[in-house]
């Protein structure tokens, strides 16, 4: 039996997207592009990350990931804004490599969205890195020697056990 192939995405090869989508409170746009990697999906996200643009965010995240077993590394280094329903997106994502035994990584986190991880303890969640290019050799570091996440009884925190 192979690795677990996502459940939205169509056989094929390589994938690299665009979207884009207007927050029609703001004007501000929200801009997200992909880079598949070796055991990893680059996600890059431009823009602000609320409840107009959130849901376009889950899609992408669904749609460009090749499969549910590799590594999902979230460029957020152009990010200038992300609410609460932004952070849902994130979580669910960490939540689901989690259960696939990888991580969500975030890389380049700014003020405000790093205050919104700080503050709501969502960051003990993901794997976070100063920028992207730490976030992929620590993501491909992980795909080349497979380790399994473990939970302690009670703290919420996970330890990789290798």
């Amino acid at each position: 039996m192979g690795r677990p192939e996502h459940p939205h995405r169509r056989r094929g090869g390589r994938r690299r997207g665009v979207a884009r989508s207007r927050n029609p409170s703001s004007g501000a746009p929200v801009i997200l592009t992909s880079r598949h990697l070796a055991g990893a999906t680059l996600i890059s996200v431009s823009g602000e990350v609320d409840t107009t643009t959130s849901a376009e965010l889950e899609c992408y995240i669904d749609q460009v990931r090749r499969r549910l077993d590799e590594h999902l590394i979230v460029d957020v280094s152009r990010l200038t804004f992300m609410d609460s329903s932004g952070l849902a997106v994130l979580l669910a994502a960490a939540a689901l490599a989690r259960v696939h035994g990888v991580a969500l990584h975030v890389a380049g986190l700014q003020p405000s969205p790093a205050r919104l991880l700080e503050i709501t303890g969502a960051r003990q969640a993901m794997v976070v890195h100063d920028d992207v290019e730490q976030a992929i050799a620590a993501a491909q570091r992980a795909a080349a020697f497979p380790a399994r996440l473990i939970a302690p009884p009670g703290d919420g925190s996970f330890l990789r056990e290798g």
